[in-house]
């Protein structure tokens, strides 16, 4: 059964525990003579790392990934790529009081369920550190997007912090890396880090929200029924730690629409279809339609505080559990490269089935117009 795995021609299978020795990645599927080497993947992998600033855990990893095959001077040979992290900074001693004890909104109830059994340290599979597996195999199709759809351009940011959220009119991309936030909008950045600072001081968590923007998408990309490009990214953004809702484009806001509203008209300029506007976000009927494709995820709060709730232990007694440890008070900001590279890992896989099914994605343009 692969149900750690994601992908049909580009296939994505993670492994590890966020104590264990390590956690990596196997990536099959990649064609051969992509440009690869653990330095470009490493540029992904930094922006995810924890403990680079006040707001996020303070646990240390260098993040530090190997390659083990399927490269070979510098290029892709169209076997499968294995990628591996070592876990440097793990303390399982933190979770010793915890051991007999279910963490109210984390996977420890579910898991004993399902396996009789469960990593209680630092929740094992279920952690947000498997994440990193993730983005180090994103790096690489990002490389594949690059060698095939070079216009492509994947902009990941943060929109949302608890009630608190962005001013769109202050949009600037320029300003999303320069930040602990991620954030696009600078006069709100100040009043995030205090929030975040008072959630932290109070042994509290909180909620956010993540937009993934991409640019230069081709259309044709999709296919109908089971297969949506828009499908297979809402299941890939619902595999993140802690994501409870996924959108593309207006996403819940067209329930309050009117067809009218809603409908993107469509133009010709230069013999090249034009819109009206991009409420469906990029893809139609499962397919892109070359506008930019917007995907939202709503993050939950970290399960684990300081804040005592009432649980269960193993043994069904009534108890209280309080959750030691490094972690994050607002999870959603190392989300954000973590939903880019889950964006590059769908679009690079619907290339590859466009390209087997298809061929060369075709021009849309009205020559005969």
């Amino acid at each position: 059964m692969s149900i750690n795995s994601l992908g049909r021609l580009l296939r994505l299978s993670t492994w590890g525990e966020s104590h264990g020795p390590a956690i990596g990645a196997m990536l099959d599927g990649c064609p051969p003579g992509i440009e690869i080497n653990e330095s470009l993947l490493q540029v992904w992998l930094d922006k995810r790392r924890p403990g680079q600033n006040k707001y996020t855990t303070q646990r240390r990893e260098d993040d530090k990934v190997e390659i083990l095959s399927g490269v070979f001077e510098g290029k892709t040979t169209g076997t499968p790529i294995q990628l591996l992290i070592w876990n440097k900074d793990h303390r399982s001693k933190d979770y010793s009081v915890i051991k007999d004890k279910f963490r109210p909104g984390h996977a420890d109830l579910t898991y004993w369920h399902k396996y009789g059994n469960r990593d209680y340290r630092g929740g094992g599979r279920s952690s947000a550190r498997e994440t990193s597996s993730r983005v180090a195999a994103g790096g690489v199709a990002r490389a594949i997007l690059q060698e095939f759809l070079p216009s492509i351009k994947i902009l990941g940011y943060m929109t949302q912090i608890g009630e608190l959220a962005i001013d769109r009119t202050n949009f600037n991309a320029a300003e999303i890396e320069q930040n602990d936030f991620w954030c696009p909008d600078s006069s709100i950045n100040e009043k995030w880090g205090r929030y975040v600072l008072s959630i932290r001081k109070k042994g509290d968590s909180v909620g956010s929200m993540v937009e993934v923007c991409v640019s230069g998408t081709p259309p044709g990309l999709g296919a109908p029924i089971y297969a949506k490009l828009d499908s297979d990214l809402a299941a890939a953004m619902m595999t993140i730690n802690a994501v409870k809702s996924v959108e593309i484009g207006d996403g819940v806001q067209v329930a309050s629409l009117q067809g009218s509203e809603n409908n993107d008209e469509f133009f010709l300029d230069n013999k090249k279809v034009t819109f009206s506007s991009n409420h469906s976000g990029g893809i139609l009927a499962g397919i892109s339609t070359g506008q930019d494709i917007i995907v939202r995820i709503a993050i939950k709060p970290a399960s684990s505080i300081l804040i005592p709730k009432n649980s269960l232990t193993t043994t069904g007694e009534s108890t209280q559990v309080v959750t030691t440890g490094r972690h994050d008070p607002c999870v959603g900001i190392r989300a954000v490269p973590v939903a880019e590279a889950m964006v590059a890992l769908v679009l690079a896989d619907h290339f590859l089935i466009h390209r087997g099914q298809i061929g060369h994605i075709k021009d849309y343009s009205f020559d005969n117009q």
